[in-house]
């Protein structure tokens, strides 16, 4: 996958061996389309963005510090309602840091965002359909139960923006938006954490 995508760093190379995607060979979740919900009011524009915009949130360009938090691989695939791999799509997320601010101006939160945190990412599917990124385990924002946002696009038109929950999460049961989903979408974008040779990753898929 590294030589689909020379520029991203080490780690994706170090990960992504036969069995790191060995259970995303299945078009199982192919039938359930994921759901869309709101972009929400920090979705940072590209002059709010740091100049590394990579596929890992966690290290920075030119800093020798990383980021506080949870670290963990979220990878997947990007595929149509009937299983066939979406190649060439950009797959953005952004998140709140470890102290639950997001790098916007509008988040008035008197917290300091974490510096080494880059905040905001993306990806660009390989011929597989195939996305992945290096970022911290979401944490509650004020109102909300834990989240990471996501936007698909295919070239510049947005196909996609949803919003990936943790499993299991008791905050889950009181999230307005969460709870307006049915059962089979909830499981759609719900993140289950494995532990891997490598650390510990999640998989959802994205189905278009």
């Amino acid at each position: 996958m590294s030589g689909s995508h020379p520029s991203r760093r080490g780690f994706v190379a170090g990960g992504l061996g036969a069995f790191g995607y060995a259970a995303l060979a299945g078009p199982a979740a192919a039938n359930t389309p994921t759901p869309s919900a709101m972009e929400g009011p920090f979705y940072p524009t590209p002059p709010m963005r740091r100049a590394d915009v990579d596929n890992d949130l966690v290290r920075i360009i030119g800093m020798v510090e990383e980021a506080g938090g949870a670290v963990f691989r979220l990878k997947g695939r990007v595929m149509d309602r009937q299983g066939a791999a979406l190649a060439g799509h950009r797959v953005e997320i952004w998140q709140c840091d470890m102290n639950g601010k997001y790098m916007h101006p509008g988040d008035r939160q008197a917290v300091t965002f974490d510096a080494a945190f880059q905040g905001f990412g993306h990806d660009v599917t390989d011929a597989e359909g195939r996305y992945e990124f290096r970022t911290i385990k979401p944490v509650a924002y004020p109102g909300r139960t834990p989240h990471i946002h996501v936007k698909v696009l295919d070239g510049t038109r947005e196909v996609l923006t949803t919003q990936f929950y943790i499993a299991g999460h008791p905050a889950n049961r009181s999230d307005f938006l969460f709870n307006q989903m049915p059962q089979a979408a909830a499981d759609a974008v719900s993140m289950v954490f494995t532990m891997t040779d490598t650390g510990e990753e999640a998989i959802v898929d994205i189905v278009i």
